[in-house]
């Protein structure tokens, strides 16, 4: 699958309509952000099942600050609208690679079971 520009008009359906979506949050002057782009394409050819999307934190920097990013690169791991794992800083295809399977095996029933008491707390 291909690697989807996120933006302000996309980055909520695109996380509400996935259950598995790994962010990189990058800028174009960001030269460690340039050289991850080749392994984040790699992982998203390799994994058709998971969608990668990038935000550039300039053109959309509303995202990166809603999510906390101080510093670029940085990877996000959201699953099932939840974000279950954040990276920051410079990052190598082989540890991608097991941030990718850790993420796969993450069992999300503590997650759930969490969010289901907070909608109780709600009503």
């Amino acid at each position: 699958m291909a690697v989807v520009a996120l933006t302000k008009a996309n980055f909520k359906e695109t996380i509400e309509k996935n259950n598995f979506v790994i962010v990189d949050f990058w800028a174009p002057w960001c030269d460690p952000c340039l050289a991850f782009t080749p392994t984040f394409e790699a992982a998203a050819a390799a994994n058709p099942d998971i969608v990668f999307g990038m935000v550039n934190t300039e053109a959309d920097p509303e995202i990166g600050e809603y999510f906390q990013v101080n510093q670029i690169p940085g990877i996000l791991v959201i699953r099932e609208q939840a974000g279950i794992h954040a990276q920051v800083g410079e990052i190598g295809a082989p540890a991608f690679t097991e941030i990718i399977k850790w993420a796969r095996d993450f069992d999300m029933n503590g997650v759930r079971s969490y969010y289901a008491d907070e909608a109780k707390k709600a009503k």
